[in-house]
C-alpha cells in the first residue's frame, strides 16, 4: 500500500478530492499551510505528490483530530534498523486513549521517512508525551548512544489540525 501527500490552498485541493470522491483524501492544516493525505495501491491523482510506502500501519485515521509527523533522515544502510524497531514497538501506542492511529512511511524518493500519529486532540497527544509507554517506546537500549545509528540528519515535527469542513464554511 502507498501512501500520497501534496500541498495547496484549500480551495484547490479540495477541488481535486471532489473529483475522485471514492479516495478516503484527508486534509490536514497548520497555520499557513493545507496537506492532503491518503492511501492506495494505485499511482496518485497529484501532479506533485509526495510518496511513500507503508512499512507500519495500525489504528484507523479519520477525518477530525490533531496530526503529529515526526520526519526523520534515515541513512541507506539504516534503514533495516529504523523499521525493523518501529514494526517492533507500533503497538504500545494503540491503546492510549485518545489515539486513532500510526503510519511509518518510506519515501519512494529521498532518505526522510515520516512517523504520522492521529490523536483525537492535542490534549491526548501531550498526556501520551507524558505516559509511561511513550517512555518506554522511546527508551535507548544503549545509554552511551547519543543518537540512533540510523540517523541521517536532524529530525523535525510538524503539527496539524485536520480541517473542519464545517467551519470552514461558516467562515
Amino acid at each position: 500500500m502507498h501512501a500520497y501527500m501534496t500541498n495547496g490552498t484549500l480551495d484547490y485541493l479540495s477541488k481535486v478530492a471532489n473529483k475522485h470522491p471514492q479516495l478516503n483524501i484527508l486534509f490536514l492544516e497548520d497555520q499557513d499551510k493545507t496537506v492532503v493525505y491518503y492511501e492506495a495501491d494505485k499511482p496518485t491523482i497529484f501532479e506533485a505528490a509526495r510518496k511513500y510506502d507503508i512499512v507500519v500501519s495500525s489504528g484507523n485515521l479519520k477525518e477530525d483530530g490533531f496530526v503529529v509527523m515526526n520526519n526523520i533522515p534515515v541513512t541507506d544502510e539504516g534503514k533495516p534498523i529504523f523499521e525493523s524497531q518501529f514494526k517492533k514497538r507500533a503497538s504500545l501506542i494503540d491503546n492510549t486513549p485518545g489515539f486513532y492511529g500510526l503510519r511509518v512511511l518510506r519515501p519512494f524518493q529521498g532518505n526522510t521517512y515520516v512517523v504520522m500519529v492521529q490523536w483525537q486532540d492535542e490534549a491526548s497527544y501531550e498526556m501520551w508525551k507524558d505516559s509511561d509507554s511513550f517512555k518506554k517506546s522511546h527508551s535507548k537500549t544503549d545509554k552511551t548512544e547519543k543518537k540512533p545509528p540510523y540517523t541521517a540528519g536532524p529530525s523535525y515535527v510538524t503539527t496539524y489540525k485536520m480541517v473542519d469542513f464545517e467551519e470552514e464554511q461558516n467562515s
